[in-house]
């Protein structure tokens, strides 16, 4: 369907479903799907449960090994897909430097949705309302000629098919 190797990122704010929609769209492509928060430093896992944010030093590794796992895949001649917060056009620059022809798939949300779903997880270290606001404060969204931009709103199956379509589009283009 889509041509290998292949990288794509699937960013939005905590609570957009990166990691769900990431998993589907990794299924259905038949790539391997990365977490991106699996790969945070214990010391960013603490400074998270405390309802700190990070900054771009607390990133700048995490993001480096990203870039990495990238750059093996690619390597190795396997799909990836990651989803990642990516909140800066600098942090998806740097993913970029592993997978220069990196697809994004951004999934947008409002305020009020974002809310509703983060206060209905369980077991997350994400920290509530403060921190999505700091995230949301932090998001510079990519531009539209370089990114698909997806409502949340929908279901997450009808997300990942306008993906795959708007993909495989971008990929034979």
């Amino acid at each position: 369907m889509l041509n290998t190797p292949f990288s794509i990122l699937v960013m939005g704010v905590s609570g957009s479903g990166k990691s769900h929609v990431g998993r589907l769209l990794a299924e259905r492509c038949q790539a391997k799907f990365i977490d991106a928060d699996d790969y945070h430093s214990a010391a960013n896992v603490a400074k998270m449960a405390r309802l700190e944010p990070l900054d771009d030093a607390d990133r700048a590794d995490w993001l480096a090994t990203l870039a990495e796992l990238y750059r093996q895949s690619r390597a190795d001649g396997e799909p990836l897909v990651i989803g990642c917060s990516a909140l800066k056009a600098s942090y998806r620059g740097l993913l970029r430097g592993g997978a220069p022809d990196l697809r994004i798939v951004y999934l947008d949300g409002d305020y009020e949705l974002l809310s509703q779903r983060l206060a209905s997880r369980q077991s997350h270290f994400f920290g509530g309302d403060s921190m999505l606001r700091s995230q949301l404060e932090t998001l510079e969204p990519p531009p539209q000629n370089e990114a698909i931009w997806l409502s949340i709103s929908q279901p997450p199956l009808q997300i990942v098919e306008q993906a795959v379509t708007a993909l495989t589009a971008s990929f034979n283009s």
